[in-house]
């Protein structure tokens, strides 16, 4: 037997272990991909408490994070928490930089992904932060609806800034959409390397959930714009107490939580089977 034949099987599975994806870079997505579930898990049960009158609270993901400094037990998992949103940021920037189209995209559509890859880096860096801040100490600061409130009132003082207001609350509607037509169309599927009936189903709930809650987001954002009024902004916080106070608010907010920790466990099986090969 020739060592070229005996070598070649090494070979096959080396380069079948890089186009599944391994080392650092599967190690940042996967640990960041972890981070993220655990994030929403926490908000959902939060919200779940809130709809089943256990008190509790709806909440952002910066403010269940606040909560969780309360403990002892709770500081102890903040810290895994920032270093997996950490992860999550440099898996994104650096899958901004180094993934190459596919072979259908033009150049448009590939720049608009490297340009999503970096507003999620972007957003889970600040996710870091507020971590690190809250562990510290220096509290969480506001909530995520009354930076909302702060941010749309800056930008409606702008020249044209009605309209960028309007223009990001049509865009925060269309992420909305996308969770949906995502979800329903099981498109999350195409990145794993195998099949998860259940994990499938959890993906199907969670991005169902998340489209109600951008879509509100999206819609309170408009009506700011629309009444000149930056209070009617608000964030993942303000969607869920929306839902709350709504007719038959405990089950609109039930349901939502519930997909919430759906969309969790859809995170914890898209870490675990997830393509994240450069």
């Amino acid at each position: 037997m020739s060592t070229r034949m005996i070598e070649r099987p090494v070979v096959q599975r080396a380069e079948q272990k890089a186009k599944q994806g391994s080392g650092w870079y599967a190690v940042l997505a996967r640990t960041g991909l972890v981070a993220k579930g655990v994030s929403f898990a926490i908000v959902g049960a939060l919200a779940l408490k809130l709809a089943l009158g256990d008190g509790g609270s709806a909440t952002s993901r910066q403010g269940a994070l606040q909560q969780l400094a309360g403990t002892t037990l709770g500081k102890a998992l903040l810290i895994p928490l920032a270093l997996g949103f950490a992860a999550y940021a440099i898996w994104r920037f650096v899958q901004a930089i180094a993934e190459k189209p596919g072979r259908d995209d033009g150049a448009a559509k590939a720049w608009a992904k490297r340009a999503a890859y970096v507003g999620r880096g972007l957003i889970y860096a600040g996710l870091t932060y507020s971590t690190v801040k809250i562990l510290l100490g220096a509290g969480g600061g506001q909530s995520q609806s009354g930076k909302a409130h702060k941010t749309t009132a800056v930008v409606l003082s702008w020249p044209a800034g009605t309209w960028l207001v309007g223009i990001a609350g049509v865009v925060i509607i269309g992420v909305a959409l996308w969770n949906l037509y995502r979800g329903v169309s099981r498109k999350f599927e195409d990145k794993w390397r195998g099949p998860s009936t259940w994990g499938s189903r959890a993906g199907l709930v969670g991005h169902c959930a998340r489209f109600v809650v951008f879509g509100l987001i999206g819609w309170f954002v408009i009506k700011a714009a629309v009444e000149y009024d930056p209070k009617q902004s608000i964030g993942l916080d303000g969607a869920l107490q929306k839902l709350a106070h709504a007719t038959y608010g405990s089950v609109l907010l039930g349901v939502t939580a519930a997909g919430l920790v759906a969309y969790a466990v859809y995170c914890f099986v898209d870490a675990r089977l997830r393509d994240v090969s450069v």
